[in-house]
């Protein structure tokens, strides 16, 4: 079955080309040119990809995704947008992004990442299936089969990519994740992405799993190396 990308642009042109490019990549393909549109469209649509400009009219693409987000939508997204400044890259990575494109930007290089974005989100599915038991460190339980999180009983909203490496730090039985190795298995990226958005994602877990983020007793920062799962 072809996969169904939706494309959120208000460059109509550009919107235009790229969806007649994906299409004849064999990828179905619907177009919304503003923020509030686009996400009406994808919660009805429920596409496998969403193309998203960060600069929309009315609602902008950082709430559009910021929104989903926060909703538990875990559709892959790839941003495009002009800005080239790595603290709008880290902004969306933060609001959960998976990955990121800047105009002008070549056509083989998007098509080629959206085939490795819909490669990845396949195989994350895949490795998340395959963790079923439950499991805990502290006060959190994890349960993979439905993808619950709590904290002494409370559940606790986690974001797609922020449960994607807490489960990445438990396989590893509390032995050290390298930053490299964590942008490889959880994003599929190597050590030329923005080396924040490990970072910034463990930040996030220790502010809504830690009682004090700031003394974290489980994630914990191993100098110069990466970071553990402390599961007692």
């Amino acid at each position: 079955m072809s996969a169904r990308i939706m494309i959120v642009e208000d460059n109509d042109d550009l919107a235009r080309g790229l969806a007649n490019n994906l299409e004849i990549e064999g990828f179905i393909v619907e177009v919304a040119h503003d923020g509030s549109r686009g996400l009406e469209r994808i919660r009805s649509s429920r596409p496998d990809l969403l193309i998203l400009d960060l600069m929309l009219p009315g609602m902008d693409g950082y709430r559009v995704l910021s929104t989903l987000r926060d909703g538990g939508d875990d559709t892959p997204v790839l941003i495009l947008t002009a800005r080239t400044e790595e603290k709008d890259k880290v902004r969306g990575f933060r609001e959960g992004a998976d990955d990121y494109v800047t105009k002008p930007f070549g056509l083989l290089e998007l098509i080629g990442r959206v085939h490795a974005l819909l490669r990845r989100s396949r195989s994350a599915r895949d490795r998340i299936e395959r963790t079923e038991a439950p499991f805990r460190f502290g006060n959190v339980e994890v349960v993979p089969g439905t993808h619950d999180v709590f904290v002494d009983g409370t559940p606790v909203s986690l974001r797609p990519k922020e449960y994607e490496l807490l489960l990445a730090l438990f396989r590893r039985r509390g032995t050290v994740a390298g930053r490299i190795e964590l942008l490889r298995e959880v994003w599929g990226y190597g050590a030329d992405v923005v080396s924040r958005t490990v970072d910034t994602h463990v930040g996030e877990l220790r502010r809504k799993l830690e009682n004090d983020p700031a003394e974290p007793r489980h994630i914990l920062t191993v100098r110069k190396s990466g970071y553990r799962l402390q599961l007692d």
